[in-house]
């Protein structure tokens, strides 16, 4: 079977180069080596593949130099024209006006909104948006074609972009189940850029690009002397929020804004950040702050009015017109502070930022790089000889997971930042490894935490049936007292009398300086009459003592039960060395702990140390009638279910744990194959 498509690498005939290197570009030695990155991998037979460049990088010139030395297929000599994808306004128009100013002689077009492209021009940028109109994307036909860039491409795999790119390549899978593969006369390339090759919500890129070819990231490229990046300086401010009770959005695994916005969106927090710009950055031409909704955008630009600073706002509500307007007049100098919300985290090009105030909390690594990227790039013409970048941190006991500069080193945000460049930030890393000999990441973590041992070996004691110190459940009990006691969780101990009731020690509840309260709780009538007739067998309890310490509590109860519950010879039946503790187990006995065994809800695995037996009778053959009495007080008490509940809390702690090492490993971008959706 002949093969219907060579990679389109031929020697470029002279007509095509005339038309593609009368204006040659000179790129930088980076960019010339995602170039061949680029284009080894798709003489190799790769067709989808994928250029991580961080913010300033010239991922558009790069992507339009690419397209400039990309020629028709052999099978397929008409297709010269590209187009590329973007997803926003002002990118569409970025994108079109630097490839006039690298390619005059090109034909460039917009497909956007009003604009309205011919399908024929040599490069047509298109939003995503415009293009999900089928009469829209209907005029890009693919034999036409030779490549389709996708910019920020991070978001390739979302069903908007796949049900665009399924018309060009059969390979990827349109959401639409009627939606049938064209047959297309020869592969197209999909090349795709972005600053964050990543998704945090787990959408696989494998369901678009076959693996990523180029990668840089933003701190390596800032300090390589000939990178397009500016110098920066990282302080970071401690502010009183408190994120402990902000919810995360299960998809994405951020911060959901509106639960974010009650806790950052204060006017302590606003005049804070005003404060600090006053402090901080008075002296920058152009800030940029990042804020979380569109009432916290309001609010802050409020409160640098206030201040007497002339603020200035946008958001994703604000018109076409008066957006475009705000950025010119931003560039241009004609006031300090632009404040905006999730507008220009990607893909805005204003280099004369020189400030960038990140007001809004994130775990997203992602995010968290592309706000401080806009303050990134080189700006000659102003004078911009850095950008200072502040961000906040909370003030309570961190939340694993928020993103800051400090954790982009590995280092503790508590040991705040002030005018740090990335040489002194390396510098107090390495400062650490070398006094601690271990891997500053590995010791902070990516969140600042000190993480936790890869394993633990203890015995669960707080499982009643575990038979470990005869299955009281505290093995320090045996230091506090000689008698039978068990714990039944939750700080709660309990200690039968032999028929005569029991005593109970439990925390006290709103009592200056009272730890412990303790009730003893007397029969009215034997347990089986009481079983016969449905009722309680135990009187109403009566408050015995109060203590500030364990130790207290259970001597004093002790010293009760032995004068006012079992004088004499009688209470020597409570120790826990009593002979009859020392017999075989009773078959009631028994047959009341496997019935409550078998219909655990949170099976407890056994670990050997904690001598755990498997809930047959074959499992309680040898058990102790002392062993069996403490299991079953401490069943009676509520053991079992204040057990089930920690363990459902601690699997549900375990789980949050690796869903948040896979969420951040996705955010982390290698070279290489991508993983296939499932």
């Amino acid at each position: 079977m002949p093969c219907l498509w060579r990679p389109p690498f031929s020697t470029l005939s002279l007509s095509t180069l005339r038309r593609y290197t009368t204006h040659p570009v000179v790129l930088r030695p980076y960019q010339e080596s995602c170039l061949d990155a680029c284009l080894d991998a798709l003489k190799k037979g790769a067709t989808r593949i994928g250029v991580s460049l961080p913010t300033g990088a010239g991922k558009t010139t790069v992507f339009i130099s690419l397209l400039s030395r990309l020629a028709a297929p052999v099978q397929a000599p008409k297709a010269t024209r590209a187009l590329v994808i973007v997803n926003s306004v002002e990118l569409a128009q970025q994108t079109a006006d630097q490839a006039k100013r690298l390619f005059p002689d090109w034909s460039v077009e917009i497909e956007q909104g009003k604009h309205h492209a011919s399908g024929l021009a040599d490069l047509t940028v298109a939003t995503f948006q415009t293009l999900l109109r089928a009469q829209r994307l209907e005029k890009f036909r693919a034999q036409y074609l030779k490549a389709l860039i996708v910019d920020e491409a991070h978001h390739a795999a979302a069903p908007s972009y796949r049900r665009i790119l399924s018309h060009f390549d059969a390979g990827i899978k349109s959401p639409d189940q009627d939606f049938e593969p064209p047959e297309l006369s020869h592969k197209i390339p999909i090349l795709g850029f972005s600053a964050t090759f990543s998704r945090h919500d787990g959408l696989a890129l494998g369901s678009v690009f076959e693996e990523i070819v180029y990668h840089r990231d933003f701190l390596e490229m800032i300090k390589e002397q000939w990178c397009a990046l500016c110098d920066v300086r990282f302080t970071t401010v401690r502010a009183n929020i408190d994120l402990s009770e902000v919810t995360v959005n299960s998809r994405t695994g951020d911060f959901n804004p509106t639960s974010l916005a009650h806790v950052v969106n204060t006017d302590t927090v606003n005049e804070l950040i005003v404060r600090t710009w006053l402090d901080k950055a008075a002296d920058r031409k152009s800030t940029l702050i990042f804020c979380v909704n569109l009432s916290h955008v309001s609010r802050v630009t409020a409160a640098f009015r206030a201040a007497g600073i002339d603020a200035r706002y946008l958001h994703s509500l604000t018109p076409a017109a008066e957006r475009k307007a705000l950025v010119e007049a931003f560039k241009a100098g004609q006031y300090p502070v632009l404040v905006n919300c999730a507008v220009l985290t990607e893909g805005a090009d204003i280099p004369n930022i020189d400030c960038v105030m990140v007001a809004r909390p994130t775990r997203s690594r992602n995010m968290f790089a592309q706000m401080i990227g806009r303050g990134m790039r080189l700006s000659p013409t102003t004078g911009k000889d850095y950008c200072r970048i502040i961000d906040f941190v909370e003030s309570q006991e961190r939340v694993g997971g928020v993103v800051s500069a400090p954790t982009l080193f590995g280092l503790d945000p508590s040991e705040l930042s002030d005018d740090e460049t990335i040489e002194s930030l390396e510098e107090r890393r390495a400062a650490i490894e070398a006094s601690d000999g271990i891997d500053a990441p590995a010791k902070y973590g990516p969140s600042g935490h000190v993480p936790q041992p890869k394993s633990v070996t203890y015995i669960d004691h707080d499982d009643p049936f575990v038979l470990a110190d005869q299955a009281c459940g505290d093995p320090n009990l045996r230091s506090l007292s000689r008698n039978g006691w068990v714990r039944c969780g939750d700080d709660v101990y309990v200690l039968e009398c032999l028929g005569k009731g029991y005593i109970r020690v439990t925390p006290a509840e709103d009592e200056d300086d009272v730890k412990y309260v303790a009730h003893y709780t007397s029969p009215t009538m034997p347990r089986m009459t009481a079983f016969v007739l449905k009722i309680s067998p135990f009187r109403r309890n009566k408050k015995i003592l109060t203590a500030t310490t364990l130790a207290d509590a259970i001597r004093g109860c002790d010293t009760y039960a032995q004068k006012e519950v079992l004088p004499g010879l009688v209470g020597h039946g409570l120790l826990r060395t009593a002979k009859w503790r020392w017999e075989p187990a009773s078959e009631t006995q028994k047959q009341f702990i496997l019935k409550r065994w078998k219909a655990r809800k949170v099976i407890t695995d056994a670990d050997g140390e904690g001598k755990s037996r498997l809930a047959t009778e074959e499992g309680l053959k040898n058990m102790k009638k002392g062993e069996a009495a403490n299991i079953i007080t401490r069943l009676k008490h509520g053991a079992q279910a204040r057990h089930e509940k920690m363990r459902k809390e601690r699997l549900r702690t375990v789980l949050g744990v690796e869903k948040e090492k896979a969420r951040r490993a996705r955010e982390v971008v290698k070279v290489g194959p991508l993983a296939a959706a499932a």
